[in-house]
């Protein structure tokens, strides 16, 4: 049988939910999902310190592949950790109104927002001057820049779609005005795909008037964690978003991919069959479209969207299923589809 090695990042609160869901499909798929689990739940990281981060690097060095679960935030972010230490570039967050959810927004989106994974107001806490005042550097690189700049007109080329790059550009002449030149140098490798420059504030009154023009969005580090957080709450909830982050050789060829659901450790609801697996399950998807299996990726998608369409989910989105209900009836309709897309 044809087998996967993928490296699965534990972490804290809902996290070994999620994981009991993700090894449930596993189960089910047409071939070995290898999942070599790895320990970075807070007490791990509070005991070995830097130790459990060099664990981690070594075991996704070796598969080239991840899945992470959420993580707490305590003296350091994991996630800004493992992409300073796996050199990540890129962050992905496709966003995409689901049928039978719920959502105070009237109109349909479909995005692929693509976020430069480094830099920005991210990478310096700044410090204190003084008794009133405080600073910090904004640093953008040029070749993250063009990492994300690349993989969003890859993209939208796939698709048939049009790619926006957004930023601050008019106010922020040196740094944002060095990610639209990379956008830009980029954009002239891809005739065929349209381009536009928005300003960011601009982009975020367009996606909530007219979201059927936002396809393929680009933008430096923070400008994207804002965005994604947004386009998440329009179609109804963060549970719904994955992500998957990459980092890329000299040949600009993908040499580590992490995929992961966007939401938080939810320790209130953490044990009790309460959480919503379906960002893990998507992330999971993503992981299998970009191992190769395309196929089996669209089915499990399938599955997770036919049982939120019939109303066979959990209460957060209104239906009356527990997590491991839920993943029941996921894999059911999975199976089930054997002959489908």
């Amino acid at each position: 049988m044809k087998t996967y090695r993928v490296t699965e990042l534990l972490g804290d609160g809902i996290s070994a939910e999620l994981s009991a869901s993700v090894h449930a499909v596993a189960a089910a798929l047409p071939f070995r999902l290898e999942l070599e689990p790895v320990d970075l739940g807070l007490e791990r990281r509070r005991r070995d310190g830097r130790k459990a981060y060099d664990v981690a690097l070594t075991a996704m060095k070796s598969t080239r592949h991840a899945l992470k679960y959420p993580t707490t935030t305590e003296a350091e972010s994991p996630n800004k950790v493992l992409r300073e230490l796996c050199h990540f570039s890129v962050i992905h967050r496709p966003c995409i109104t689901i049928p039978g959810v719920p959502t105070n927004f009237k109109k349909a989106i479909d995005v692929d927002i693509v976020r430069v994974a480094t830099g920005g107001t991210y990478d310096d806490a700044g410090r204190r001057i003084g008794l009133h005042s405080a600073v910090s550097v904004r640093v953008i690189e040029r070749a993250p820049c063009l990492n994300a700049a690349r993989f969003a007109f890859e993209l939208a080329a796939k698709r048939g779609r049009t790619v926006i790059s957004a930023s601050k550009y008019t106010i922020q002449r040196a740094t944002d005005g060095l990610f639209e030149e990379a956008v830009d140098a980029v954009a002239e490798l891809f005739p065929r795909v349209p381009h536009q420059r928005i300003l960011f504030d601009a982009l975020l009154a367009k996606i909530t008037l007219t979201p059927e023009r936002v396809q393929v969005v680009v933008c430096p580090n923070e400008y994207g964690d804002f965005l994604s957080d947004c386009a998440a709450g329009l179609i109804g909830s963060l549970g719904l978003a994955d992500s998957a982050s990459y980092a890329f050789d000299a040949k600009d060829r993908v040499s580590l991919a992490m995929f992961d659901p966007a939401g938080g450790t939810a320790p209130d609801i953490a044990g009790k069959d309460l959480v919503n697996p379906t960002a893990a399950l998507f992330a999971m998807s993503t992981l299998l479209s970009h191992l190769g299996e395309r196929r089996t990726s669209l089915r499990l998608t399938a599955a997770v969207h036919s049982c939120l369409a019939r109303g066979r989910t959990t209460r957060d989105l209104g239906g009356t299923l527990g997590t491991r209900a839920f993943t029941k009836s996921v894999v059911n309709a999975f199976v089930k589809s054997k002959g489908g897309p």
